[in-house]
């Protein structure tokens, strides 16, 4: 972490994650966790990191994520040490990405966080939900038909658990209340249909408006919030009505939906690249409608004014190529658009902008650096090897500068 001085990051280009113009030749000062100046002479003492050629950034964040989601159901069961393994490698992955913060939507709970934080494992600041909440036959309930959801196994708490099956207000409450027991910082819900369902389609809507508004109420009263996975627009409007802020994928987003958003100050999550990664061709024809209808869901919401974070919905194990999503969003906004969404955008969006997000004096010494010049090559965030400077919290935890 360098010494009594701290560390000064000296020569790059930086991208600050505010969307100002980049700044050559920057020197940003470290001290323990936090960024002690910008811009300012090397300090006399100080640990110099030579970062000439390459660009300095912000930690990204990838405001959703399934580092848990391990077992999807397409080969045999794993053990419970083989799914922590994976969990743990999907964490360390995350991070050497650049990827410091993550919110994890749907399989990790407080316990893979709660082993980060100890030093344990290597992984992004993790902000889990717990399992995603859905009613019996919603998204991600993938009990076989012919089984009630008691005869099915429901995860691994304290480790893993993709969703969690409730029917009426109160069964979202106590659902709630045992996903905030286990460590979640906010609640998802699947207030829509989504790709991998088995019986709903897309534009489904679920749970009543009754059910979502338990679900805010009990995260209201922690001080946190809920996100919902939403493809259709019905859905996002019940979403609204019952207080949820933010909503993810959006697909099917219209013009008068996203004035609505952006009237309730409710943020948007698309997930572009984990369409082009899922390999399933027996969804073929749903995932080239999702791709179509997201890609003109994102510059709808952008022009309307609702605020537009950047997640990668990965899944599974060995999940090398969080960056994608960022290069595919710079097709659509630009290179610093798509940065600008994956920094200090998704900070706001997790409600850590006074944290997180930017490189600015105070904050947390989340840092990133790359090799190239990601405005003019933003795919360059989808090769982990092209990220050769990563410090989280002021800690170097990886240096692969030569």
């Amino acid at each position: 972490m360098g010494g009594e001085a701290g560390l000064a990051l000296t020569g790059a280009t930086l991208i600050d994650g505010t969307g100002a113009d980049p700044v050559s030749s920057a020197t940003v000062h470290t001290l323990g966790d936090r960024i002690t100046s910008v811009h300012s002479p090397v300090r006399s003492g100080a640990r110099v990191l030579d970062l000439s050629g390459l660009t300095l950034l912000p930690g990204l964040i990838d405001a959703h994520a399934h580092l848990g989601l391990i077992d999807l159901g397409e080969r045999a069961p794993m053990s419970p040490a083989r799914t922590a393994a994976e969990m743990f490698r999907n964490a360390e992955l995350c991070l050497l990405a650049g990827h410091t913060t993550a919110r994890d939507l749907g399989g990790a709970d407080g316990g893979l966080a709660e082993v980060i934080d100890a030093g344990l494992v290597p992984g992004p600041r993790l902000l889990p939900s717990g399992p995603m909440l859905t009613q019996s036959g919603g998204h991600g309930d993938h009990t076989p038909g012919f089984l009630d959801r008691e005869q099915h196994h429901g995860g691994l708490p304290g480790l893993s658990q993709a969703v969690q099956t409730c029917d009426g207000p109160e069964e979202v409450r106590r659902a709630a209340r045992h996903a905030f027991r286990r460590g979640a910082t906010q609640l998802k819900v699947a207030a829509s249909g989504g790709v991998l369902s088995i019986s709903a389609g897309l534009g489904d809507t679920q749970f009543t408006v009754a059910e979502l508004r338990a679900a805010v109420e009990e995260a209201a009263a922690r001080g946190s919030y809920v996100t919902a996975h939403a493809h259709g627009r019905q859905a996002i409007h019940n979403g609204l009505e019952a207080g949820i802020s933010c909503f993810e994928h959006g697909s099917f987003l219209d013009e008068q939906t996203a004035a609505r958003m952006a009237l309730h100050g409710a943020a948007l999550v698309p997930t572009l690249s984990i369409v082009d990664i899922l390999d399933r061709p027996d969804l073929a024809d749903r995932l080239a409608a999702v791709r179509t209808a997201m890609r003109e869901a994102v510059l709808v919401a952008t022009a309307a004014g609702v605020l537009v974070g950047s997640g990668s919905d990965h899944l599974g194990p060995g999940q090398y190529r969080r960056g994608l999503e960022i290069a595919v969003k710079a097709t659509l906004l630009g290179a610093m658009a798509a940065i600008v969404s994956a920094t200090l955008t998704n900070a706001r969006i997790l409600r850590l902008e006074h944290e997180i997000g930017s490189v600015e004096e105070g904050k947390c010494a989340d840092l990133i650096a790359v090799d190239g010049d990601p405005l003019a090559e933003p795919e360059l965030f989808a090769d982990p090897d092209r990220v050769v400077l990563v410090l989280r919290g002021g800690r170097i935890v990886k240096d692969t500068r030569g």
